[in-house]
């Protein structure tokens, strides 16, 4: 583990990021989303339903929701208030079953009832915001998008890999966007969501557990990073 024993020492931004990218790239190369899904509309769902839920519970649901509504055929002849059944024990279920199905008929009627690829149309679908919209590119169609959420942005500012001015997601998500190599990106969301999840915690933080604490911006005074 790298140590610092003076402000000399500080790491620039760069050489943070090259050794925050190198860690994940040897202890976590095969990462990947936890939430279960068998098919773009069906990670469209969990994703929409993931937003202030952890993705166990989203998990917990979706398999009964996905065998009554494989596809956007089926859950676009559903009333929003069937769905609720399925999704009640999730975060703001009115409103998700609301956009599920919605979301559902508006991909049957102008996208033949799949997923658009571009994340222009994909965001003109009732409940999908920028966030959801870079999940899919990434996870489903490969595309090199950061999605940023309460984890990654949390994460980004304590790992100094972004300044203090870099005061919302969008502004996280361009600087990430410009300082991580275009192939590690649909990977350094979950590298950095995941650690967010379970070390780098808003609550409790595991920093004992941190392979970065050593370097932490937190037992740095005065650091060159904002």
């Amino acid at each position: 583990m790298l140590m610092f024993e003076n402000q000399n020492d500080i790491m620039t931004r760069k050489e943070r990021y090259r050794y925050i990218l190198d860690y994940f790239r040897t202890h976590n190369p095969n990462v990947g989303t936890e939430l279960d899904f068998g098919s773009a509309f069906q990670l469209l769902c969990a994703t929409l339903l993931s937003a202030q839920c952890t993705d166990k519970r989203i998990n917990a649901i979706t398999p009964e929701l996905f065998r009554r509504y494989p596809t956007a055929t089926e859950m676009s002849k559903a009333e929003p208030a069937e769905v609720f059944e399925y999704v009640r024990s999730v975060s703001y279920p009115n409103s998700k079953s609301r956009h599920l199905v919605e979301m559902a008929r508006m991909l049957v009627e102008h996208y033949d009832g799949d997923v658009p690829e571009d994340p222009r149309e994909m965001m003109k679908l009732p409940g999908v915001g920028r966030k959801t919209a870079n999940v899919i590119q990434a996870v489903w169609f490969g595309k090199a998008a950061m999605a940023v959420d309460t984890h990654v942005y949390r994460v980004s500012h304590r790992l100094g890999l972004v300044p203090k001015t870099a005061n919302t997601p969008l502004k996280v998500e361009e600087w990430l966007m410009r300082s991580i190599p275009e192939e590690d990106i649909p990977d350094a969301h979950h590298w950095l969501l995941l650690h967010g999840r379970y070390v780098c915690r808003s609550v409790r933080p595991q920093c004992e557990n941190c392979p970065f604490d050593s370097f932490c911006p937190k037992l740095i005074d005065g650091s060159k990073l904002n």
